[in-house]
C-alpha cells in the first residue's frame, strides 16, 4: 500500500518507492527554476530490503508514492539459516521473514520480542525489543 505525495514534499529520513522498491531518502538536492524549465529534485534513496543505492531525478512539482509502513510487533517462534519465523503479537498470525542485518541477527533467539515493519506486503526485522 502506498500513496501519492509531491516530490517537493520528500525529506531526508522519509522514505519512497524508487523504481518499485520502498527506499529511505538520504539525499535531497533541489535545483532552480530555469528560464524555460521548472525546479528539478535529486533524490537518493537506500533499499530498505535489500540495501541498493537508487537515484531519482523528477521536477519537484510531480507525484510521488510514499509507502504505507505498518509497524507491528512479533515473538521469534523458530530460526533457520535464512529465515525467523514470527508470530504476530496481535492477530496470532505466524509467518516468515528474511534474517535481518548482523547487528539485530546476534541479538535474535527463541522467544524473543521484535519490532517489525510490513512494507508493501513484505515484512522486515527492525529491531528487538527490551
Amino acid at each position: 500500500m502506498s500513496k501519492p505525495t509531491d516530490l517537493g514534499s520528500i525529506k531526508v529520513g522519509s522514505y519512497i518507492i524508487i523504481d518499485g522498491e520502498p527506499c529511505k531518502v538520504v539525499e535531497y538536492d533541489k535545483s532552480k527554476p530555469g528560464k524555460h524549465g521548472s525546479a528539478k529534485a535529486r533524490v537518493v534513496g537506500i533499499g530498505i530490503f535489500d540495501g541498493t543505492k537508487r537515484s531519482l531525478v523528477s521536477p519537484v512539482d510531480s507525484m510521488v508514492e510514499v509507502p504505507v509502513i505498518e509497524k507491528r510487533s512479533g515473538q521469534v517462534i523458530s530460526i533457520s539459516e535464512k529465515k525467523v519465523q514470527l508470530m504476530d503479537l496481535e492477530n496470532y498470525e505466524v509467518f516468515e521473514v528474511g534474517l535481518p542485518e548482523e547487528e539485530i541477527k546476534s541479538k535474535i533467539a527463541n522467544g524473543v520480542e521484535v519490532e517489525y515493519w510490513k512494507i508493501l506486503g513484505r515484512s522486515k526485522i527492525v529491531r528487538v525489543k527490551g
